[in-house]
């Protein structure tokens, strides 16, 4: 089937999310997910081999790692892009605010629809897609 254009107010979508993270559309070539990261939390340090993947912060300040290495500190309207074979980490730098952002995978990382209300949640998702 053939997906549905997206069509929204991406900002008011991403701040207004709670969720860890909740997949809005799922292209052939294309995937936006929006996210919500409590206080200290982290994705988790991965690698995409075949997926390039942009972010977006609307609402907070991340710490990005790459390949092991910090290099950066993001804040709300700024964007950072992740070529394929890149461990990378996103951390919400705050002790007390969510880190609301939202990321384009390319091509798509999950399946479509995929909505974790928790980091815990993603996890045991993904070991399931993985076993």
């Amino acid at each position: 089937m053939k997906p549905k254009p997206y069509v929204g107010h991406i900002e008011k979508a991403t701040e207004k999310n709670k969720y860890f993270r909740k997949v809005l559309f799922t292209g052939k070539h294309s995937q936006l997910v929006v996210m919500c990261l409590k206080p200290k939390e982290e994705i988790g340090n991965e690698i995409h081999h075949d997926v390039d993947q942009f972010f977006r912060i609307e609402e907070g300040t991340a710490r990005f790692v790459f390949n092991g290495k910090e290099r950066r500190v993001a804040k709300d309207g700024d964007a950072v892009v992740v070529p394929a074979g890149t461990y990378h980490n996103v951390i919400n730098a705050s002790s007390d605010k969510p880190l609301k952002l939202y990321t384009i995978y390319s091509p798509p990382n999950h399946p479509e629809g995929t909505v974790h209300k928790t980091k815990a949640k993603a996890e045991a998702a993904e070991a399931a897609e993985h076993h």
